[in-house]
């Protein structure tokens, strides 16, 4: 089972559109998980009806019309792999021993807010994973969304990709397709 998570998104504001490469992956994927921050409802519509099946929780941007149709917290079992999605983990310090106080039932939680790419494991053996944003990298050098495998409960293949530079001034948040994808 493929996964492709993404957060923070933040469309139309930080970005027109979904970056080509992140849509590209959207067939291949079998579950979407998106940790919130959608802002346009456009994007909720757009993710479900291109997804074979989709994960997504409201996040604090995310106004009644997204919070009407979405979950804070959202929970599946994964061919055997517990896995949740939250936006906000709170700060990073204490962020391990938090989230597994608070979900000591799952195997992987997919969070978001930061906009910074997180992968660690807690003591309590929780998998904490932040794809970062596809579109709105803030002080990181890329944007970001992650990909892994779950195969007999088992996360696996989790690989962060990086995006290709936008081009065209910024207002335009034109996705160039001779970018090398990185």
């Amino acid at each position: 089972m493929r996964l492709l998570m993404m957060s923070d998104t933040h469309l139309p504001k930080r970005a027109k559109a979904l970056p080509a490469p992140l849509l590209a992956e959207l067939p291949r994927a079998d579950v979407v998980i998106h940790a919130g921050d959608w802002v346009d409802v456009a994007t909720l519509d757009l993710l479900q009806s291109r997804s074979a099946r989709l994960i997504g929780v409201y996040g604090n941007n995310d106004g009644p019309a997204l919070r009407a149709r979405l979950p804070e917290v959202a929970r599946a079992d994964l061919d055997g792999l517990l896995l949740g999605v939250v936006h906000e983990t709170g700060p990073a310090q204490g962020r391990e021993r938090r989230c597994a106080d608070r979900f000591p039932d799952l195997d992987v939680l997919v969070f978001g807010h930061s906009h910074i790419p997180w992968d660690t494991t807690t003591d309590t053996g929780l998998r904490l994973l932040n794809p970062g944003s596809p579109t709105d990298r803030r002080r990181q050098p890329h944007c970001t969304y992650m990909t892994a495998t779950v195969t007999g409960g088992e996360l696996t293949d989790v690989r962060l990709h990086r995006l290709p530079p936008r081009t065209g001034k910024p207002p335009e948040n034109q996705w160039s397709p001779d970018d090398p994808f990185g």
